[in-house]
């Protein structure tokens, strides 16, 4: 969709980045540590001083204490620490029950590692889990749960009562919680991230994932991190130690000064909700129905009232005829059902969504 929406000079409200820089004073620190001459390998589970950064950050939290050496590891990007977790844990013939719609890299990573995916399904419009029909699911093949709160695409979270079912059904079985939280500090009307890490027999059994791409507004920057008990980390490092060994050191360094001012990510909730809500009202005069989001910076929005068409073609019709670039949502499952759901991104700039509102005031039933 990016690639037609270049082609096509439409808005491109599909992939998820932000159209703003990040703060200057990050770049800032980016650019002393460069010129400074950090540019040799880092220690393979990170620089011990982002390291305790980030367990002085979890701490405050989710008021969890957690070892900066023997429970971190910072990774090339999210998508690295889930497949690397993946890999360390699954193998030929595991299932892994995976939340669809699902973030594209899941069933691949886990089709890598030989292992089998098994769908649980979420419906428009209220994307929420029937933990009866979810334990249905688990088998003595079962090796691993994927889950991910705030929920892309569908901008959902999990709430305590989610999290406690979920660590109720693991308890006791050999099943290890994979756990995408990339979006932890982007959560609205005052709901709190739910972290695997706030509920500690959980925590046993679960990794957690997160990106400094998304809470640094820098998702090029591919850089992420993992935490977990240590028994799971040890697992971990011995396949991380093989696909990348470390990742990039001068941003480790510039993001350890940077996070120690816990300001940095603890108003990003308020930011991006001003962002939901304007572009909420920009297109609330537009045959669009939102799903307000609650999480993530992803509002779905049904197209019912305009078109028949299939979510695919809807969207390639939105991008090449109207100018504005949307993710179908169909890609996301095994076997889509038949909604029809778009996903808007409103990381952006003001402008730039009262100019998508402006060509999307043209859609007409198609």
């Amino acid at each position: 969709m990016s690639k037609l929406a270049a082609e096509y000079q439409a808005i491109n409200l599909g992939q998820g980045f932000p159209d703003y820089e990040c703060d200057e004073k990050l770049r800032n620190l980016v650019k002393r540590n460069l010129d400074e001459g950090k540019n040799q390998y880092a220690p393979l589970a990170g620089l011990p001083n982002l390291l305790e950064t980030l367990a002085a950050k979890i701490r405050r939290s989710y008021d969890l204490e957690v070892d900066p050496i023997k429970q971190l590891c910072v990774t090339a990007g999210a998508t690295q620490a889930l497949f690397t977790a993946i890999s360390a844990f699954v193998k030929s013939g595991d299932e892994v029950i995976v939340i669809e719609p699902a973030y594209d890299c899941y069933l691949p990573q886990i089709e890598i590692a030989g292992g089998i995916p098994k769908p649980y399904t979420l419906r428009y419009p209220d994307y929420t889990i029937d933990w009866n029909m979810m334990e249905e699911l688990i088998t003595d093949k079962t090796r691993m749960i994927i889950i991910n709160t705030p929920h892309n695409p569908t901008g959902t979270i999990l709430r305590e009562r989610d999290m406690q079912a979920l660590e109720s059904l693991v308890a006791s079985k050999n099943i290890i919680v994979l756990s995408d939280e990339v979006y932890e500090h982007l959560i609205f009307d005052s709901e709190e991230h739910q972290s695997v890490m706030r509920f500690p027999e959980l925590f046993q059994q679960s990794m957690a994932v997160f990106s400094f791409g998304k809470t640094l507004h820098a998702t090029g920057w591919k850089l992420g991190y993992i935490v977990g008990p240590e028994h799971l980390m040890d697992e971990f490092k011995r396949v991380h130690q093989w696909n990348v060994f470390c990742a990039n050191s001068f941003l480790q360094f510039a993001i350890a000064d940077y996070l120690k001012d816990p300001t940095t990510y603890e108003t990003l909730p308020t930011f991006f909700e001003q962002k939901r809500d304007s572009m909420t009202k920009a297109l609330s005069n537009i045959p669009l129905t939102p799903r307000v989001s609650e999480g993530t910076y992803f509002q779905l929005y049904s197209y019912e009232e305009v078109s028949e068409q299939s979510d695919i073609d809807f969207a390639k019709h939105m991008t090449t005829d109207i100018g504005v670039a949307g993710i179908p949502l169909s890609p996301f499952y095994s076997e889509p059902p038949d909604d029809r759901v778009i996903r808007l991104c409103f990381a952006k700039q003001q402008t730039t969504l009262e100019a998508a509102a402006e060509r999307l005031a043209k859609l007409g039933r198609s």
